[in-house]
């Protein structure tokens, strides 16, 4: 299964910039639109303003996790435990949220999704074998995964406390290029990724929304993109 989809983002921007007819922006646009309609579930609005209320403690972060950047959306909220604790605050007194939005949305799901789809060549996302991920490298990650070990993942970030979440827009917006390049259904595709969404990891209606409700909640907004 070949995946361009990087490349339809990269092409619909350079369209725009370049006056494209709306005809030759229609294969472009049709992921988009597909995503935009309906709004939000009302159960998923209402959990995701649930999740807002586990921010705890004195010291509060949200990252912004807009791209992959070698894992450190994750490794920066690591670094929040680690140097908290070092100077004197023990973890329940911390959160650090992480919202995977953007080129990041894959690091919320399982590998399933992420061998099916060749997530890793999608998102330009290697593991240890220095290849296009195959499987989730920031999750329960093995040795190697990480640029400096050693790094928790998301999974025992959790554990202490951490807080992830996931950009349902997003995960619609790509399930509609993985039609596109696939020849498959966007709305059985998002299904799909919408259920590989990690356990405790929180769909939000958008990302940006989650990072002004995070900020709404006291959290300081670092950005942990490149």
């Amino acid at each position: 299964m070949e995946m361009n989809n990087s490349n339809s983002r990269r092409n619909f921007i350079g369209a725009l910039a370049l006056g494209a007819t709306a005809s030759g922006l229609a294969s472009f646009i049709n992921p988009l639109h597909a995503a935009m309609a309906p709004p939000p579930h009302p159960t998923m609005v209402s959990e995701a303003e649930a999740f807002f209320k586990k921010i705890k403690g004195t010291h509060r972060v949200v990252y912004d996790g807009s791209t992959p950047h070698h894992g450190f959306p994750i490794a920066w909220n690591w670094a929040f435990y680690l140097t908290n604790n070092q100077t004197g605050s023990p973890d329940s007194d911390i959160t650090a949220m992480t919202v995977l939005r953007h080129n990041a949305i894959a690091f919320a799901m399982d590998d399933s999704v992420w061998k099916k789809y060749k997530l890793g060549e999608h998102f330009n996302v290697n593991d240890y074998t220095q290849k296009p991920a195959l499987r989730n490298p920031y999750y329960d990650p093995k040795p190697g995964d990480f640029i400096l070990p050693p790094i928790e993942g998301i999974k025992r970030l959790q554990e202490r406390g951490a807080l992830f979440c996931v950009c349902g827009l997003a995960i619609s917006v790509n399930a509609g290029f993985i039609a596109q390049s696939t020849g498959g259904d966007a709305k059985a595709i998002e299904a799909e990724l919408t259920a590989a969404v990690l356990p405790q990891i929180q769909i939000v209606p958008s990302g940006v929304w989650a990072l002004a409700r995070a900020q709404a909640h006291g959290c300081g907004y670092v950005f942990a993109g490149d």
